[in-house]
């Protein structure tokens, strides 16, 4: 553990690129062989949820020091969940980084929620949803104010855990992974997918969490684990075929291609879902 600890302490953000680079081409080439959604021009698709990266880019770096600062305060004032004197006392480094990675998951399962709740914050999530076709690229999607929103929480987050820098790296580490892989464009074996589906968030589980209606786009909320949706009733199941990607109250002027239209989407005018 210690020498998982070292290499996170020092990892470099050129291997964190590599990490995001290289999940995102692995499973972008699977589902080329594999897809769920075939007729669209993927190319053109990802250019325009790449876009949202560069558009991002300031509020991360800005954003990116202050996580910085939080996690040197963590661990020069040993504070937070993590630093409960048993953890401390028996130099307990493994439990330290379990409990870190399972209550930022929870937190993160609470952003989420609080993303579709909130009128507004759901006006912002939204351009996250409006995508049509689901596949690595939509996990780029994100307007910069649901960037900034995001790393706010997640500074609350890791002052409140106590997580320190290694920590937040080994989970972001899994966390790119587990969120390329639950956007692609791909099905899991039904079998496979229920087994891992008990635990972990799958893109048979995601995809029903982008289904265009209500109540199935307020499920599966999980962000690595699928566990805080069985706790607390938001776990939710639906067959392939059924699926429809995108927001049945957001589905006209291509609002989904168009990156002017994306931009505004925050600031329109919230449209309440219609229950079927």
């Amino acid at each position: 553990m210690h020498l998982i600890k070292e290499y996170f302490t020092t990892m470099p953000d050129s291997h964190r690129l590599l990490i995001l680079i290289g999940s995102f081409f692995l499973f972008w080439y699977i589902e080329n062989i594999k897809f769920v959604t075939g007729n669209y021009n993927k190319l053109k698709h990802f250019s325009v949820n790449s876009f949202f990266v560069i558009a991002a880019l300031p509020v991360q770096v800005c954003l990116g020091l202050a996580i910085l600062k939080v996690t040197d305060f963590n661990l020069i004032h040993q504070s937070g969940l993590v630093h409960l004197s048993w953890f401390v006392k028996n130099n307990a480094i493994g439990f330290q980084c379990l409990v870190a990675f399972i209550a930022l998951d929870f937190l993160e399962y609470v952003y989420h929620v609080s993303m579709h709740k909130f009128k507004r914050l759901w006006m912002i999530h939204l351009v996250h949803h409006s995508d049509e076709v689901v596949d690595v690229s939509t996990t780029l999607r994100e307007h910069p104010l649901e960037t900034f929103i995001r790393l706010t929480y997640l500074l609350l987050f890791l002052y409140l855990t106590g997580t320190e820098y290694w920590m937040l790296m080994l989970r972001q580490a899994i966390q790119i992974v587990s969120n390329v892989f639950s956007h692609a464009n791909l099905r899991l074996p039904d079998r496979l997918g229920k087994i891992l589906g008990y635990i972990f968030i799958t893109p048979n589980l995601h995809h029903v969490h982008h289904h265009y209606e209500q109540p199935y786009t307020n499920k599966n909320y999980g962000d690595v684990f699928s566990i805080w949706d069985r706790l607390f009733g938001t776990y939710a199941n639906l067959e392939k075929e059924k699926i429809i990607f995108g927001v049945d109250t957001f589905q006209e002027i291509g609002s989904q291609t168009k990156i002017v239209t994306l931009l505004k989407i925050p600031f329109w005018k919230y449209r309440p879902a219609v229950r079927k």
